[in-house]
Order: structure tokens, then C-alpha cells, then sequence
């Protein structure tokens, strides 16, 4: 059985699973499907074709499910798709998908949206990500598991964030940023591993050290980018993770941030 506030506007049309907490003046419409546990704070709105997993939180005056904010978007049927156990904070946005990206924009599970975030239409989020305060991702950016961007961090569309990347505030990223990078500046740049992080993923000793060679090889040794990768492969016996950072960069279509 759901709760929902007396003041709240909720579309009859709209699907409550069992414990949804709707407040004061939270608006849900009627294509909305909020999943078990799930708590709309006071004065959120949730609309549009949006699915919101599990004991995910959405907290005041956030805007989930909005057209996006792009001139070529006509009205057609797009989605969000919204994963379990996500904390959505103040004045967060995160807004349809475009025929053009496929239709959807993708939150996965355990990510943390800080106040002000925004996160545009198409945007595919991970797992286990932390987006600070006014994060902003534009159109189709791709963000990867356990990234963390911090405050003021600004994505241009179509670039791409590999997992376990984190950013310094105030970080201008407008190329992809590597697996396991730490990233700064404007325009960002690459200012070395993210050690803490790949710790905080319980990697051990052996595979961090590989992906230090690997950083190295790539973006150390003076090589071009490409011969690099050559050496990487001509090595043989690379661990997953470097395997996963060897794809990504090989498949970039903005270029890499160093």
C-alpha cells in the first residue's frame, strides 16, 4: 500500500507499487511507474514515460521526466529509466530521451544525483556513481561505473566517462576520459590514476599494478596513443580491467582527454 499526501497530484493512470511515499505537493503523472519503497518528496515532479526502480529517493523540487532541451525533439515517445536504490537530490533534472539516442535516458542502481545536477536527454549513467553539486551532463554522454564528478563538473554531448574516472571541480570535459583516470582542468586534462578509487573497489595488488603499466605505456612512454595499444596487445595476458580501458579507448569517437 502506497502513501500519498492529501495535497499531492497524482495521476490515477500513474503505478505505485507497494511503500511508495508520495508528499506535500509532489506532483506524478500518469505514464509514471514508481517501484517498491520508492519516496517522492514534497514539491518533486515526476512525469513522462518514466520508470523509477526500488527504495530510490527523489528529494524536493527535482524534475524527473521533462521533455528535453533539444530543438529537434518532436514529441515522440521517449523514456527514463530509473534503477533501484538512487538518491536524487534538490533540483536535480533528468529528462527524456531522443529518438535520436535510442529514446531513453538510463540512471542504473546506487548512484548518488547531488542538488542541481542535470542530466540531459539520452544520458546512459552506470552503477555506483556520485554526481556533485550542478554536475552537468548534456545529450548522450556516458557515464561508467563507480565514476564520481565532482561539483561544477561540465560533460559536452557524446563525450564519454569510463569507470572509476574522477573529476576535480570545476572540470571541463569535452573528450573522453579513460577507465580509471583522475581528470582536471579546462579543458580537462590527465592528472594520473585514481588510486583511491580502484582501492575502494577491493582491486587487488596485481590488477592495480597493471593498469599503472598500462597507463604508462599509453599515455607515459612518449608513444603515439595507437602504438601503445599495439604494445599492449603484442604483450598478451592483459587483466579485465585493463582489457575494458584497452576497448574504450580504441572505440573512442571524440578522442581521448590527456
Amino acid at each position: 500500500m502506497s502513501d500519498v499526501h492529501a495535497s499531492a497530484a497524482v495521476d490515477p493512470r500513474a503505478q505505485l507499487a507497494d511503500g511508495v511515499v508520495v508528499g506535500p505537493f509532489a506532483v506524478v503523472g500518469p505514464n509514471v511507474e514508481l517501484g517498491e519503497g520508492v519516496e517522492i518528496s514534497a514539491q518533486a515532479h515526476v512525469t513522462g514515460n518514466t520508470k523509477v526502480g526500488a527504495r530510490t529517493r527523489i528529494f524536493p523540487f527535482a524534475v524527473v521526466g521533462e521533455q528535453p532541451m533539444d530543438k529537434k525533439f518532436a514529441g515522440e515517445t521517449s523514456y527514463v529509466e530509473i534503477g533501484c536504490d538512487n538518491v536524487i537530490r534538490e533540483h536535480a533534472t533528468v529528462h527524456l530521451g531522443t529518438d535520436k539516442g535510442g529514446g531513453v535516458t538510463r540512471i542504473g542502481d546506487d548512484n548518488l544525483i547531488m542538488n542541481g545536477a542535470h542530466v540531459a536527454h539520452d544520458v546512459q549513467v552506470g552503477n555506483h556513481t556520485i554526481l556533485a553539486s550542478f554536475v552537468g551532463c548534456a545529450g548522450h554522454v556516458e557515464v561508467g561505473d563507480y565514476a564520481v564528478l565532482g561539483a561544477y563538473t561540465g560533460v559536452h554531448q557524446f563525450a564519454r566517462i569510463g569507470e572509476s574516472v574522477m573529476t576535480a571541480a570545476n572540470t571541463m570535459l569535452a573528450q573522453d576520459a579513460p577507465p580509471f583516470a583522475l581528470m582536471a582542468g579546462d579543458r580537462a586534462h590527465l592528472a594520473g590514476i585514481n588510486v583511491v578509487g580502484l582501492k575502494r573497489r577491493a582491486f587487488s595488488p596485481e590488477i592495480r599494478r597493471a593498469i599503472k603499466h598500462a597507463y604508462h605505456v599509453l599515455f607515459s612512454s612518449k608513444l603515439p596513443l595507437a602504438e601503445g595499444l599495439d604494445r599492449l596487445h603484442a604483450e598478451g595476458g592483459a587483466v579485465d580491467e585493463v582489457a575494458r580501458l584497452m576497448r574504450f579507448l580504441e572505440t573512442s569517437e571524440r578522442g581521448i582527454a590527456r
